[in-house]
């Protein structure tokens, strides 16, 4: 009974994403409204819809930081800074397919894009150039991680999931070292115009 519900979702999902205005909806409230929607059928405790919250943030908060560093690849004026992006394209790559295949199985689901929050930081970002925008590029850095070191931290100790507890204290070690690359990169920064 439940997976003929989640095939039924699944194929309302498929649908909705190919509706013409599917494209208008903010991913990250859809994630969310969706996941929500599926703990109160599912009569689970908060603990768990605060688990499904960690889970769509987290996902949301390494897209934004994987596109800002994609960008960071191509416009960054300082060669540290492009070496720090790299770095980070590639790392946040590993997170990524492994929440993504955490999500799947607990059945939860992820946003597909930036949200429109995260839509307007990218794009004010974009319209920087030079060393305005590396230095704006590395404040947005130490902003998303030092939001998801604070998640990541009480995830791995509170999360109500084991499976989730076990991935948020695997990787807080990683998002550490990035918080540290970051700020080596931002005092760099610090003397440039």
């Amino acid at each position: 009974m439940a997976s003929a519900r989640f095939l039924l979702f699944g194929c309302c999902v498929l649908l909705g994403a190919c509706s013409p205005d599917a494209s208008q909806k903010d991913p990250v409230a859809e994630a969310r409204f969706q996941n929500e929607k599926r703990i109160g059928e599912a009569a689970v405790t908060e603990r768990q819809e605060r688990d499904a919250e960690f889970m769509v943030n987290a996902a949301s908060s390494g897209m934004l930081e994987l596109e800002m560093s994609k960008l960071a690849q191509q416009k960054s004026a300082t060669p540290a800074v492009r070496s720090l992006a790299q770095r980070l394209v590639q790392q946040h790559g590993q997170v990524s397919t492994a929440l993504r295949n955490l999500a799947q199985q607990k059945n939860l689901m992820l946003p597909s894009g930036l949200g429109s929050d995260q839509q307007k930081q990218y794009a004010d970002l974009s319209a920087l150039t030079g060393t305005q925008f590396d230095k704006r590029y590395v404040e947005m850095l130490l902003e998303t991680h030092k939001t998801d070191i604070d998640a990541f931290e009480d995830m791995s100790k509170d999360a109500y999931d084991g499976d989730i507890r076990g991935f948020a204290a695997k990787f807080l070690p990683a998002l550490e070292q990035h918080q540290e690359e970051v700020g080596v990169v931002e005092d760099q920064l610090e003397d440039l115009p």
